[in-house]
């Protein structure tokens, strides 16, 4: 179930969620993590190999993809979205996610490290063209 609260005074919309999907507001937003090495596996000119500066070594490493939906249905791909990936009880690392257009449809993404089972929170910042606040999502995460 989300929680939905709006700061008073900030402008910023917050949800939390423990599925792979929230609303916010007026955008659907979904999220789903690959290990890096499925990247890896493409053809050396696929786009997926070179992306975000190169598929990284390492088992714990894994490719975070943000989708943006608005309500009609129509994909979001002018917005800046940024990650945070915490392990809770850890400090977590931010990076911006890229916009990543495949197959006629963008998403955003970016690699991080998951070295456990978790759990983690990944709070996303999206920022829409001509918005005044950012929307914040805040998701639970556990690796399976």
């Amino acid at each position: 179930m989300a929680v939905v609260v709006g700061l008073l005074g900030s402008g910023v919309t917050i949800a939390a969620e423990t599925g792979r999907h929230q609303r916010v507001g007026e955008v659907d937003i979904y999220y789903g993590i690959l290990p890096a090495q499925v990247a890896g596996k493409h053809e050396p000119t696929h786009e997926e190999r070179t992306m975000h500066g190169g598929v990284p070594g390492g088992r714990d490493k894994h490719h975070l993809i943000v989708a943006l939906i608005n309500k009609d249905g129509s994909r979001i791909v002018d917005a800046q979205v940024t990650a945070t990936v915490t392990e809770l009880g850890m400090a977590g690392t931010s990076k911006p996610l890229e916009p990543m257009r495949i197959d006629d449809t963008t998403s955003f993404g970016n690699y991080f490290a998951f070295p456990g089972a978790g759990p983690y929170r990944i709070t996303l910042e999206i920022r829409m063209p001509g918005a005044r606040q950012p929307v914040e999502a805040v998701f639970e995460y556990r690796a399976h």
